[in-house]
């Protein structure tokens, strides 16, 4: 399984955001049992925070982003086919691009391997 790092951070601030929240329905629930006032705190912070949660490992923005056209003519070995090219990634940016450059499935394999050895972040 590939981390992305960058949502497993932001996870991890959110679930430390989540703890003063937790600890005021427990407060708020002091009277109660203790068993009974950590479940219904966690249910809570069930109810909240599955949203949070769901759009952060979704997000298309945490997401490499690639533009995928039919029929074109690959730009490295000229073949008719699906052309992909990748768009934008944490520390690559070709949305501006003039002139962009598809390839088909197997030059984009290859092209993809090239930008992660260059140090491009591709998820």
């Amino acid at each position: 399984m590939k981390i992305n790092f960058k949502r497993y951070f932001i996870y991890l601030v959110r679930w430390q955001l989540s703890t003063p929240i937790l600890a005021l329905v427990l407060v708020w629930l002091s009277a109660w049992n203790k068993w009974t006032a950590t479940i219904i705190a966690n249910l809570i912070g069930g109810l909240i925070f599955f949203w949070i949660d769901r759009m952060i490992f979704s997000s298309k923005k945490l997401s490499s982003q690639w533009e995928v056209k039919e029929n074109i003519k690959c730009s490295d070995c000229g073949k008719i086919a699906r052309g992909y090219r990748l768009v934008k990634s944490s520390n690559y940016d070709k949305t501006e691009d003039k002139a962009p450059k598809f390839r088909c499935e197997e030059c984009s394999k290859r092209k993809t391997e090239e930008l992660k050895k260059q140090g491009v972040k591709i998820n």
